[in-house]
């Protein structure tokens, strides 16, 4: 199957490199922040998604538990993220943003959306949907595939 799929399989690759350079991961900081990409997911997820622990974060986000405990303790510091305890356990330590960092997200997502709209405002109406539809189905696909291959390390270990 790659065979026969390799120029298919080597235009979306390369579009995904690009990508990554044109919303600008390829910086040391993301979006109009001082913050590296990882600490802006994690903004941008709690936000969404309401308060996470550090656990939660580091499955969520597929990153090293050090590195996320390096860059909560920033966010703390920095006073984006506060920790909270659980009352049902001290050890639970849910992450929430603070009013900076609620002013932190909705610059976030104001900059993301723009850098959206002007990519999607050189594209006619229906070229739109397919963008949204094929990201999504792609997006999907990759979860999948990542939890299918974790799903078969486990079985082999």
């Amino acid at each position: 199957m790659l065979s026969a799929d390799l120029p298919l399989i080597d235009d979306i690759r390369a579009a995904s490199r690009q990508m990554v350079r044109e919303l600008g991961f390829m910086e040391a900081t993301l979006a109009a922040t001082d913050y590296a990409p990882s600490a802006v997911h994690t903004i941008l997820e709690i936000g969404i998604r309401g308060p996470m622990t550090s656990v939660q974060l580091t499955e969520f986000l597929h990153l090293e538990k050090s590195s996320v405990s390096r860059m909560v303790r920033k966010l703390v510091a920095c006073g984006e993220l506060k920790e909270t305890f659980d009352a049902d356990d001290a050890r639970i330590k849910p992450l929430s943003l603070t009013p900076k960092g609620r002013r932190t997200l909705a610059a976030l997502h104001d900059f993301g959306r723009r850098q959206v709209a002007g990519a999607l405002a050189r594209l006619p109406e229906a070229e739109r949907r397919i963008v949204r539809d094929g990201m999504m189905i792609y997006a999907r696909a990759l979860k999948a595939s990542r939890d299918a291959e974790a799903g078969l390390a486990k079985l082999t270990a």
